[in-house]
């Protein structure tokens, strides 16, 4: 993804806890897409990003529910 993303919100993933620096963030902020970077790196790292289409079912084969 080129630009900006530092203004967008980010969310670490509901697996993760509060201490741990190692986790999962997205952002709900750009429609039809669906960013996904490592905590680690925020702001530095790559951020990956998935059509939306593709998200949902991913997270539906990740909590079981395929």
């Amino acid at each position: 993804m080129h630009g900006d993303v530092s203004d967008l919100s980010w969310r670490k993933s509901s697996y993760s806890n509060s201490e741990s620096a190692s986790c999962v963030e997205v952002t709900d902020d750009l429609p039809g897409i669906v960013p996904v970077r490592d905590s680690k790196l925020a702001g530095i790292g790559p951020v990956l990003v998935f059509p939306a289409a593709a998200w949902a079912p991913f997270i539906r084969a990740v909590k079981g529910q395929a």
